[in-house]
């Protein structure tokens, strides 16, 4: 089985999930969190090095106040749980590194330093790497990228621009080999736009809380089976 070694992975369908049950939409966020920490399980089993995870968009700032802060509180709890001592061991042994993409200076000064204390923590460790994209959005990367590529222009440290310019200058340098997404919608929604250009794509009709094992088994074999040409 030719198993990829960076999958992308967009978490969709937690509201939907939580409604079908009748419950506040934004506890299946809940649920979401958990089911990351099993797919992350199952990655390290299938042997796949890189996985970047589309936790929260920047357009996602404009969800209603009372799940907007439930979110913020679970990616909180989440942190604070990774970078308690036993963790950050735990980490070490199994040779993952945590990045976290995204303008993070929206978040809350708490948020922040959790999120520099766990990439300080942690980026010495490999071969695995978990890229939590919270605060993302993709023509907002680029963006930034452009930016601080004009800003360097300027002064003079840069003359011709190239791919390879604006590559270095992204939040995140790596290309995902497979893009899933869960939920039943057929699109990336701003989604590592520039990174994904070569990814294999395969959405899912079950929402995130729902995904299992052997939808991932299922992704990854099918993704075995198609054929890479890079335009060629």
């Amino acid at each position: 089985m030719r198993v990829p070694k960076h999958i992308g992975i967009i978490l969709d369908g937690n509201r939907r999930f939580a409604k079908r049950l009748m419950l506040k939409p934004w506890k299946g966020h809940e649920w979401g969190a958990d089911k990351f920490k099993k797919f992350v399980t199952w990655c390290e089993e299938l042997g796949i090095e890189e996985i970047t995870a589309y936790c929260f968009s920047i357009q996602n700032f404009n969800r209603p106040k009372e799940e907007f802060d439930y979110i913020m509180n679970v990616f909180t709890k989440e942190l604070e749980d990774l970078t308690t001592p036993q963790k950050l061991a735990e980490l070490r042994e199994h040779g993952i590194q945590y990045r976290i993409i995204g303008r993070l200076h929206l978040l809350s000064p708490h948020l922040q330093e959790l999120c520099k204390k766990l990439t300080d923590s942690t980026k010495n460790n490999s071969p695995r790497r978990i890229n939590l994209a919270f605060a993302y959005g993709g023509r907002e990367e680029i963006i930034d990228a452009v930016q601080k590529i004009a800003d360097e222009a300027r002064a003079g440290k840069i003359e011709h621009i190239t791919e390879d310019t604006i590559k270095e200058h992204l939040w995140l340098q790596s290309e995902p080999d497979l893009i899933i997404r869960t939920g039943g919608e057929q699109r990336t929604s701003n989604f590592l736009p520039w990174q994904s250009t070569y990814s294999e794509l395969i959405f899912i009709e079950k929402f995130w809380p729902e995904f299992e094992k052997e939808d991932l088994v299922a992704c990854v074999n099918e993704y075995g089976e198609r054929e890479r040409r890079f335009g060629k």
